[in-house]
């Protein structure tokens, strides 16, 4: 009864934007609800770049190559894009992305977009566990020696978000950055010049601490400014076709007070998303994906937004039935719009694959009428 009252509540949410769209973007986000009244859609993170056994090869998927159609939903990233690179961090063209985001749109699907920028201040990568361990070590060292004063003169790699705030070290270096990812956003154009809509999700698992944007990287109102300030920075450029999605990691013990110090707010997100991998053991993924999604949920249900989950999988699953008989049953009873496992490459794969152990379980499940692919949402 509870998860046909949240279903109702988004239905009545969306009933005035569906009736009065105007911009790409709510055009998307009412595509969006209106096709969770279907089902769930399957996205899959780089799928037309390489899968399990191949890769570079052109129209080539190994969701199509298992089960006949492309997923409904297709992931890219754009880190590198800010140092300008011409490929991303996963050695990906950026106008091979470009033509693929295209092509997709042109399928009918949809299209998500993440990024990695590496760290303006340090110069490593988005990941920040090994910069602080560097840190650490040289902070102690110094102290060792009674030095405590040439403590101060080491980068801090925790002072990153600060630094690329207005007023900080890095501020003019990161505008530069902003004004990349917005002039590749921008370049995602129909045939006529119109902006293609897509879903960005920047800052994601920010309540994790593996990104240099990371929970105990910067305190909750940097965390907060440095969203605004990408926002509005896109939005200036890209007032119509950005769908903005808040996307938090698999956590467990969400509260309401604990969800609102990093949430945007309500006028900056437009889908709330979760990125949950089993990780641990079945049963901790189980209870931690239970409890975020009926949180989640309820949240979204009373703010009018839409929910997914941005991020999934299990990595070379070990278990042929994972999909169907784990996965299925935690997400079916709540309104998730779609669910995105990450790429298939080479030894680390998280999607559907004619190569993987969870074939057989994948290509039974993609008979559920529930469950969408392209040609289910067209």
């Amino acid at each position: 009864m509870k998860h046909t009252i949240i279903l109702t509540s988004f239905l009545l949410c969306f009933l005035t934007l569906s009736a009065a769209q105007k911009t790409p973007a709510e055009k998307l986000i009412a595509r969006l609800q209106k096709l969770h009244q279907k089902g769930y859609m399957y996205g899959h993170q780089d799928d037309p770049f390489y899968g399990i056994t191949w890769e570079w090869d052109t129209d080539r998927s190994d969701t199509k190559e298992l089960v006949g159609d492309y997923p409904a939903v297709m992931g890219f990233d754009l880190g590198g894009i800010e140092m300008g690179d011409e490929k991303n961090l996963d050695s990906v063209p950026f106008n091979r992305i470009r033509e693929e985001i295209i092509s997709h749109y042109y399928r009918g699907g949809i299209i998500t977009i993440s990024w990695h920028p590496r760290n303006p201040l340090t110069g490593t990568t988005a990941w920040i566990e090994k910069d602080i361990e560097r840190y650490d070590n040289a902070v102690n060292a110094l102290r060792a020696i009674n030095h405590e004063r040439l403590v101060k003169q080491i980068v801090n790699p925790k002072h990153t978000v600060r630094s690329v705030l207005t007023g900080g070290s890095q501020h003019a270096k990161f505008t530069e950055w902003m004004n990349r990812v917005t002039m590749f956003l921008k370049s995602l154009t129909d045939n006529k010049g119109n902006p293609i809509p897509v879903i960005f999700r920047p800052w994601h698992e920010n309540n994790g601490s593996w990104f240099w944007w990371g929970q105990n990287n910067c305190t909750d109102d940097e965390f907060q400014t440095l969203w605004n300030m990408l926002q509005d920075y896109v939005n200036k450029q890209l007032p119509t076709s950005i769908v903005w999605s808040y996307s938090p990691n698999l956590d467990g013990m969400w509260t309401e007070t604990r969800f609102l110090k990093r949430y945007p707010g309500d006028s900056r997100v437009d889908l709330i998303g979760l990125d949950a991998y089993q990780w641990g053991t079945e049963a901790d993924f189980k209870a931690g994906v239970t409890a975020d999604l009926k949180f989640i949920s309820t949240f979204a249900s009373q703010h009018c937004k839409l929910i997914a989950m941005t991020e999934c999988g299990y990595q070379n699953s070990p278990d042929a039935t994972w999909w169907t008989r784990v996965f299925k049953p935690l997400i079916e009873n709540y309104p998730v719009c779609y669910f995105l496992p990450w790429r298939n490459y080479k030894k680390e794969h998280f999607g559907a694959s004619k190569d993987a152990k969870t074939a057989e379980d994948f290509k039974a499940w993609a008979k559920n009428k529930r469950l969408l692919l392209l040609n289910d949402i067209k």
